[in-house]
């Protein structure tokens, strides 16, 4: 007798927002032309201050791509989050501390953009995100994403795993650790002018959980490119992490023998730590990490170990409880 035993990550489908609902706003999408319009545009890149009318988000160039196929291994606890709310209430410190910042991170300009590939790897190389999109195995996760600061959402990201780009990038045998860093651009993002910060943003992964199957880089956003103020055109989605080390804006990946001091880590060791895994029993040094504030939903919920995915990932992490703080 076949005996399939349920992971605790694998929540029933009946808990998820019902498919019918989510497409359903995609087919109208589609019937509206809005694919076809995209498609006009072609390479060139609208200028900001058009864009930026009505609020109207700057055009990407690889909107054509989406929507993606849905991996439907992946499923949820709760509804998804309402886009207007996960599209508008974020971190993005190169912007700004508050959670309104995704006006301000309109000013990104998403192309041209180049990502680096180094380290210890076969063949360093530079290619452009489209270039970059065209070799990936594109598909959409419904993941759930947890902040450290005690709130959270669930959402539809669209991109590859980043497995994909580990074996794309061939590491030697020497790399133990990738190590993702963001842009810098002061020009644009006024908290990169604080020079208190160490900039730029970068944060990093051993191997072993930069190929975990659910090690993921977001490019797209409820079927459309990821909005700027969440991470375009590239951001980490290790969903069994805090937030904080979710890179947003990734133009490098390199490979290292050494393990990385990662932006917060950098800042306040004490408080962010390398590993940043999520535990309901491990409390921030100012507030219990016991529940959470589910955005959407106005109600609180207890953090599970691992967000959720424990018995996938937990495994990683066997033999290391000793002598490191995985949880902070």
């Amino acid at each position: 007798m076949l005996i399939k035993r349920k992971r605790g990550w694998e929540l029933p489908e009946s808990a998820a927002t019902p498919e019918a609902v989510f497409w359903n706003r995609r087919q109208v999408l589609a019937a509206t032309g809005f694919g076809l319009a995209l498609a006009g545009v072609g390479g060139t890149l609208l200028g900001r201050s058009a864009a930026l009318a009505d609020d109207a988000p700057e055009i990407d160039p690889s909107a054509s791509r989406y929507p993606v196929p849905q991996n439907t291994k992946y499923t949820l606890d709760r509804p998804i989050t309402p886009e207007d709310i996960a599209t508008k209430y974020n971190n993005y410190y190169e912007f700004g501390s508050n959670k309104t910042i995704w006006k301000d991170a309109q000013e990104l300009p998403i192309r041209p953009w180049t990502v680096e590939i180094a380290g210890q790897v076969e063949q360093p190389m530079t290619i452009a995100i489209d270039d970059l999109l065209g070799k990936m195995p594109l598909e959409e996760r419904l993941y759930r994403h947890r902040c450290v600061e005690a709130w959270s959402i669930a959402v539809p990201y669209s991109g590859f795993p980043l497995k994909a780009l580990v074996d794309l990038a061939r590491p030697l045998g020497s790399a133990k650790y990738l190590v993702m860093t963001t842009f810098k651009n002061p020009d644009v993002a006024p908290g990169q002018r604080q020079f208190w910060y160490p900039w730029p943003y970068v944060e990093g992964l051993t191997m072993a959980e930069a190929t975990n199957e659910l090690a993921f880089i977001a490019t797209g956003y409820y079927g459309k490119p990821i909005p700027k103020q969440n991470g375009a055109p590239l951001r980490l989605a290790v969903p069994w992490k805090y937030g904080f080390k979710h890179v947003k804006g990734i133009v490098r990946f390199s490979f290292e023998e050494n393990r990385p001091k990662s932006f917060w880590e950098e800042l306040v060791p004490e408080e962010y730590g390398f590993w940043a895994n999520i535990n309901p029993e491990v409390p921030h040094r100012r507030w219990s990490q016991a529940s959470e504030r589910v955005l959407g939903l106005d109600e609180m919920r207890p953090t599970l170990p691992y967000n959720g995915y424990a018995e996938f990932v937990a495994g990683l992490y066997t033999g290391l409880e000793e002598s490191e703080k995985l949880f902070m």
